[in-house]
Parts: structure tokens; C-alpha cells; sequence
């Protein structure tokens, strides 16, 4: 990455460097980018199975339905019984 460049985004990031500062950012920009040109050479092909093999559904509970609390004790000490909730306005 060439210096004009380096000055350029720093310009636009607001951030001010000596020319000491600059060449350095541009050395560590360039490195950078390389290391990222390298990265994208690799191959990499996604397999679900290879990828999640730390994962065991068998682990997992079952999955069962259970009778919910009534309404009426859920409203209990609710401020309008309208079988609703009010809650605070927080959008004008």
C-alpha cells in the first residue's frame, strides 16, 4: 500500500501521523493485506457433519408440553383486569 493511500484513509479517519508514523502504517497496511491475498487462496469447503462434530443431539432433553399457569393467577396483581398487561409507553 502506497503512502498517498495510508494518507488518505487517515484523512477520512481523522487520525493525523508523522511520516515516520505513515511509512510504518503503510509497511503494517501492506503486511496486512498480504497475509489477506493469502487467505483467500485457501480452499475451504463447509461439511456439516465434519464442522458440528462437537455437537450431540442425543444429549438434548425431550421435548415434552406441560400445562401452562392460569390466567387468572398470572393477573392477579396485574393494575387492569381486562385479561391483559399495561406496561410503561417507552416510544413517543
Amino acid at each position: 500500500m502506497d503512502l498517498e493511500m495510508v494518507s488518505y484513509l487517515s484523512k477520512l479517519g481523522k487520525l493525523s501521523f508523522t511520516d515516520e508514523e505513515l511509512q510504518k502504517t503503510a509497511e503494517e497496511m501492506t503486511g496486512i493485506i498480504e497475509i489477506m491475498d493469502t487467505v483467500k487462496e485457501i480452499d475451504v469447503v463447509y461439511d456439516a457433519f465434519a464442522d458440528n462434530k462437537n455437537v450431540y443431539l442425543n444429549d438434548l432433553r425431550e421435548d415434552a408440553s406441560e400445562a401452562s399457569m392460569a390466567t387468572g393467577k398470572i393477573l392477579q396483581n396485574a393494575e387492569n383486569s381486562e385479561n391483559c398487561f399495561v406496561v410503561p409507553k417507552v416510544v413517543e
